[in-house]
């Protein structure tokens, strides 16, 4: 739901300023050093100023708590482990997600100077917010990124009634000559867990295709979709929903990102990934096999220079861009989008206007002030 659907007296307003300020804070007064706070603070605002809620400010509590239980290392620095010519391996060491993200992406367009390509994995890693923020990296260099990163398991496959794969972001994001960025960013799952979190948040009932209950069927009910995804029983449908309705295809392309950064590069994967937001066990219910409770995600992160292959990319870019918008829209709907054009316009609104934040989502980081100790974030109406 685009932000301006939200009823008036239902959000305040902040200013991206105070929000990453805020987040900063509550980071640094949780154990966080100022350059790694200052790191997920820019993934999360990132988020909102896009109006992607589920991977904003409603993660930093998450963090917060992960960094006052030692569950990441909050001393920590990533550092490459192994490479050669255009790919390397990064271990994260468990530091925090957006550590690891940033210093893997910088790894990959560092090589794609050199090789023309840059091929980054990532292992010891943790929740990194949203996959298009790395991928966007790679634009200011005239480069294509690209990333995705596994999760812990509340996605379960077609047929099952058990979750077995994470929601497994995949992000693209192509430079144009004179359009705005092409930035593809999407679950494999059919819908991001923090949106259900959201719905419940709201008391919403949840559409049909998002999630299963414990008898693996279809449920409408986003407190215990949100509660599946601790428990191990029930939990998310892959993109497409039922079989019938091809979330066999999701369920492959959540496979994908496992084969591709999980098991390519020696990362836990699958049912071996901790439970959400559980600190020591995995789905097997032992511990987790690469560290003492870091969630050892595994991630990628690609840099292509489209120059090395042939050149003109950025106008053709313009071009296909200009044939999605050039098509006629079905009657009664606005005009065709491409992706990331939604959250670029919610982008621009919310940079001069202020962030849109639900009054829940005030109430749960006005509780995460207190445990900081900081001051409260300033809303405007």
């Amino acid at each position: 739901m685009f932000p301006s659907s939200f009823p008036a007296t239902e959000y305040k307003r902040v200013l991206h300023g105070d929000l990453h300020r805020f987040c900063e804070q509550a980071l640094v007064s949780s154990g966080a050093k100022k350059d790694h706070a200052v790191a997920v603070a820019r993934v999360l605002v990132e988020a909102d100023l896009r109006a992607v809620y589920s991977h904003g400010i409603n993660r930093l509590k998450m963090y917060v708590d992960e960094c006052k239980t030692g569950t990441v290392d909050v001393e920590a620095e990533p550092i490459v482990m192994k490479e050669k010519g255009p790919t390397a391996v990064v271990d994260g060491r468990n530091c925090l997600g957006a550590v690891c993200g940033e210093y893997s992406m910088k790894v990959a367009i560092d090589k794609a100077k050199e090789h023309g390509i840059g091929w980054v994995v990532a292992n010891n890693s943790n929740h990194y917010g949203i996959a298009g923020h790395y991928a966007m990296m790679a634009l200011p260099h005239g480069m294509i990124g690209m990333s995705w990163t596994n999760t812990s398991p509340i996605v379960v496959p077609t047929r099952a009634k058990n979750p077995a794969l994470g929601t497994n972001p995949i992000a693209l994001a192509a430079p144009t000559d004179s359009r705005d960025p092409f930035v593809l960013d999407m679950a494999t799952s059919a819908v991001a867990l923090g949106k259900v979190e959201v719905s419940n948040r709201k008391g919403e009932k949840l559409p049909l295709g998002w999630s299963v209950g414990t008898d693996g069927l279809p449920t409408d009910d986003a407190k215990a979709a949100v509660e599946s995804s601790t428990t191990g029983k029930g939990g998310l449908m892959p993109l497409g929903g039922l079989e019938e309705n091809s979330g066999y295809k999701g369920y492959g392309l959540a496979m994908l990102v496992e084969v591709l950064g999980g098991v390519l590069g020696d990362a836990s994967f699958g049912r071996k990934i901790r439970t959400w937001q559980s600190p020591l066990l995995s789905r097997e219910g032992g511990a987790n096999e690469k560290d003492d409770g870091g969630a050892n995600l595994g991630q990628a992160f690609i840099a292509i220079d489209p120059g090395v292959f042939m050149p003109g990319f950025p106008s053709r870019m313009d071009d296909f861009i200009d044939q999605m918008h050039g098509l006629p829209s079905a009657d009664g709907l606005p005009q065709v989008m491409v992706p990331g054009e939604p959250e670029l316009n919610a982008r621009k609104e919310q940079e001069r206007e202020g962030i849109r934040l639900h009054d829940s989502l005030i109430d749960n980081l006005n509780q995460v002030s207190e445990e900081c100790g900081i001051p409260r974030i300033r809303c405007h109406a």
